[in-house]
């Protein structure tokens, strides 16, 4: 069986690692692994292949920044050739940025089967680009793996036939598990023995001046009673600078390796963010999630996990830090499958397929 991946930012990369480490383990299976360079940053992509033990990119179509629009196309123009070249059995896609949608329309009009893994997931929001990404490549996809029930209830909702849906839980998942026990010995220099660790990268946060100003207030405030640990993706810390604005005492970083993020994460006292891999890693570590949100694709983080929606609403997240700082933060549990071995299970049913030859 001839099988691709593409890849183009970094939370593709915690997927991808699991599914590949399966399928390495088969017989009779060739791999090709394709970035499409849509991260090009060096902290952003090649430290996560070399600390997630994903092999160097096959294919690398470097084609950088622009609009949505623009990115989408490019993909789309450099990845055609190569897949009419190579004619793989099937093409499996990655959550939801621009390289997903790319390569399942690609794949789509030349009649190659596409399997989307992290299937289904809805914010019901399409001024999110992402969500339109979403919908458009489930519509497309012939397999579709889902992370959890909601996942299967919006795909059934919109007419997606039962046999093409599998839940086989969540692969962001199994990179956590396997790489924690590293993750929680790397030491950063200088921290306190409390913090909230803050992510922020949405451009309906960080993209208006005004909206951005009003984060970093609030943020400034939660600093006063517990110390703000803020890795901040290259654009927010750009339109930072672009607004002029002020981060104060905030304890800024560059962005970090995925091992390292996650062992900032793991000791946290609470996450700030408005990342959705992030949701789901606090759930499963037991960590308060605050989210600067006013909806999420992944509701069981909310549903069963530790996440709160706090939208940009100061006062809403004053409350649940006092919460947090009270010993009163919501408490979860872990959704069914999220145990490390979703990996494997996209493996079997993939080999259990059929192959062209």
């Amino acid at each position: 069986m001839n099988i691709f991946h593409i890849v183009g930012a970094r939370p593709n990369f915690m997927k991808v690692a699991p599914v590949l480490n399966a399928l390495r383990e088969r017989k009779n299976v060739l791999q090709t692994l394709i970035h499409t360079g849509q991260h090009y940053d060096v902290n952003m992509s090649d430290v996560f292949f070399q600390q997630l033990g994903i092999p160097a990119p096959d294919v690398n179509l470097a084609v950088g920044s622009g609009t949505h629009a623009k990115q989408t196309a490019e993909i789309m123009i450099r990845l055609e050739p190569i897949v009419l070249e190579r004619r793989p059995d099937i093409v499996l896609v990655y959550g939801d940025v621009n390289s997903t949608v790319a390569t399942a329309l690609v794949c789509a009009k030349l009649g190659v089967q596409i399997g989307h893994v992290e299937a289904g997931l809805r914010s019901f929001d399409r001024t999110m680009p992402e969500e339109v990404n979403r919908l458009v490549t489930d519509q497309l996809a012939n397999l579709l793996f889902t992370p959890s029930e909601d996942g299967d209830e919006n795909l059934r909702r919109e007419g997606i036939p039962a046999e093409k849906v599998f839940r086989v839980g969540n692969v962001m998942i199994d990179s956590l598990v396997r790489l924690l026990p590293s993750a929680q010995k790397v030491k950063v220099e200088a921290l306190p023995a409390r913090y909230a660790l803050v992510t922020l990268h949405r451009p309906a946060n960080v993209d208006d001046s005004a909206t951005l100003k009003g984060i970093l207030e609030s943020l400034l405030e939660v600093n006063r009673d517990l110390a703000v640990v803020f890795p901040a993706h290259p654009r927010t810390r750009q339109r930072i600078a672009d607004f002029g604005l002020n981060a104060g005492q905030l304890r800024v970083l560059d962005p970090l390796p995925y091992i390292d993020f996650l062992g900032l994460q793991s000791h946290a006292t609470v996450v700030i963010t408005d990342s959705g891999g992030i949701q789901e890693e606090a759930t499963y570590l037991g960590i308060p999630c605050l989210t600067l949100r006013d909806n999420t694709e992944r509701p069981i983080t909310v549903l069963m996990g530790t996440n709160v929606l706090v939208g940009r609403d100061p006062e809403k997240l004053r409350r649940e830090l006092s919460r947090v700082l009270e010993g009163k933060a919501k408490q979860g549990t872990v959704p069914p499958l999220w145990d490390g071995h979703a990996g494997q299970r996209i493996a079997d049913i993939l080999i259990g397929r059929p192959s062209r030859g």
